[in-house]
């Protein structure tokens, strides 16, 4: 039996033996598998209370074969036996009750729970009485005599009288632990029984979600994108949820608080007089339950209110085709950007690889290169490959050479022959891609405004922008609500809107 559940059964017993309910008491005894030699001598006291004397005699055997130093479990026994006019054997567990006393003039067993202080006296007193029993009345004088060393002041009289009466064969009265006294549990231990609540129940001061009005703990869970859903333990009943508004409402004495037709709340109780609690903006307000209809998956994901969530970090839906953005003031214009690309492949002889290529390698060449033509002034085909010529061989000459590493995540420079060669060393299967990449790919093009990175994108395609977060992009179009067109580090190209935020800086001409 755990101790805990002892100490509340040990308890309760006592309470019921101070009442003076013995059935109720015994019974809750009983209930304590194995019991400690401190509550089976409780058992002896309440059945010597009771009459129960035979009862009594076998509770106290058990005291003492658990604890067999106990003194006062041999003085109790040695009343019962002389109760029951068993006195060679009282008078045997008075004579242990004073050896175990171990020439101590008293024991004090407050420390153990019982409230009493077993002297030396009192049990040569009732040695004296069972010798009288037994009529041996020099014995019993000499017991008397010998108490008188262990009295304490102001028991002379007391064992004065007791000698008259031996001397006039006259029987004495045994001692005994006094009525109403049992071993008690520690009342620190009692006190602690029963669990307090020393910080009390919390109470929601300020909230920014739907369900304020819960108390409890929610464990971390997934966030759905677009709109925070308490947990089903947050909310009161099956009801509780996001809700459209059939028709406008407008609250008594608020209209602030007006709800508009077709609006979502999030209905945190119903009660049984037709009202429902709700959370409408951020205020709580009562609202009808007949203007009320359970919110579809559609519209949960236009809420907006809530714990604001990070986009999703997979970019929205590609264009199929890259539209052609309109200046915004009628002027310049880009017919083609960093988006267009023009692959090149140059075989290269034996003497130009590497000495460690057996075969002819193919370099693939990507030029990104932007053309500025007038708005309303669309070239003509042969006039757009001039263009594109002209500008492709001025971009060779003037433009910045790079290429991917192997592990795809970094650019390397080609800068100088040292460069060069470690070009050649990414090769894979005879065939490496290099990037010639204007030195000003958006040069002659205005800025509409800035905006910053508040997630890492990697590019998805050959014409997006790549960038990490907290890089500051510059916008040059807007290719739609979904896509921005931009440049960041040197490169240009097309990145989703909803992974940066525009920042504090004015719009550039």
């Amino acid at each position: 039996m755990a101790y805990r559940e002892l100490l509340r059964r040990w308890h309760r017993a006592v309470l019921a033996a101070d009442a003076g309910d013995w059935d109720a008491a015994l019974d809750a005894f009983c209930g304590i598998e194995d019991p400690p030699a401190r509550i089976c001598f409780d058992v002896g006291c309440v059945q010597l209370r009771a009459g129960r004397l035979r009862e009594a005699l076998r509770a106290f055997d058990k005291t003492l074969t658990k604890d067999n130093s106990l003194a006062v479990g041999y003085f109790q026994r040695g009343f019962v036996y002389l109760q029951l006019e068993m006195y060679e054997e009282a008078l045997s567990d008075y004579h242990m009750a004073f050896s175990h006393l171990r020439k101590n003039p008293f024991i004090d067993y407050k420390q153990l729970g019982l409230r009493h202080i077993l002297y030396a006296w009192e049990v040569l007193y009732s040695t004296a009485a069972v010798q009288c029993r037994l009529q041996q009345w020099q014995e019993a004088r000499a017991t008397l005599e010998k108490a008188v060393v262990w009295r304490p002041e102001g028991r002379s009289a007391m064992l004065a009288l007791a000698l008259e009466r031996v001397q006039n064969h006259l029987f004495l009265e045994p001692m005994q632990v006094p009525l109403g006294e049992f071993f008690r549990p520690r009342k620190k231990e009692v006190e602690q029984l029963d669990s307090k609540d020393f910080l009390g129940k919390p109470k929601v001061i300020s909230s920014i979600i739907p369900n304020d009005e819960y108390i409890g703990f929610e464990p971390l869970r997934p966030q759905k994108q677009g709109f925070y859903e308490p947990s089903a333990d947050a909310v009161r009943d099956r009801e509780s949820g996001y809700h459209r508004v059939l028709s406008h409402y407008y609250p008594e004495g608020g209209e602030k608080l007006a709800v508009k037709a077709s609006s979502l709340v999030f209905v945190l109780a119903r009660g049984a007089d037709g009202w429902a609690t709700a959370i409408h903006d951020g205020q709580k307000l009562q609202i009808p339950t007949s203007l009320l209809e359970p919110a579809s998956k559609v519209d949960k994901l236009k809420i907006s209110d809530g714990i604001p969530l990070p986009p999703a970090q997979v970019p929205p839906s590609r264009l199929h085709v890259k539209q052609t953005p309109e200046s915004p003031g009628g002027g310049n214009v880009s017919a083609n950007d960093s988006e267009s690309q023009v692959d090149f492949e140059i075989p290269l002889t034996h003497r130009e690889a590497p000495s460690s290529m057996d075969r002819p390698a193919v370099l693939r060449v990507r030029c990104e290169c932007a053309l500025v033509v007038r708005a309303g002034e669309v070239p003509s085909v042969p006039a757009l490959r001039a263009l594109l010529r002209e500008h492709l061989v001025q971009q060779a000459e003037r433009g910045r050479l790079s290429y991917r590493h192997l592990d795809g995540k970094e650019l390397g420079a080609v800068s100088g022959e040292e460069d060069l060669g470690k070009m050649w060393q990414q090769l894979t299967d005879g065939r490496i891609t290099l990037c010639c990449q204007d030195s000003d790919s958006h040069s002659g093009r205005s800025i509409l405004y800035r905006m910053l990175a508040q997630h890492s994108y990697t590019a998805q395609g050959p014409g997006d922008l790549e960038f990490s977060k907290g890089d500051v992009l510059d916008v040059l179009s807007e290719v739609n609500e979904d896509w921005l067109e931009g440049h960041c580090n040197g490169k240009t190209g097309i990145f989703p809107k909803c992974f940066a935020t525009q920042t504090s800086c004015a719009a550039f001409p």
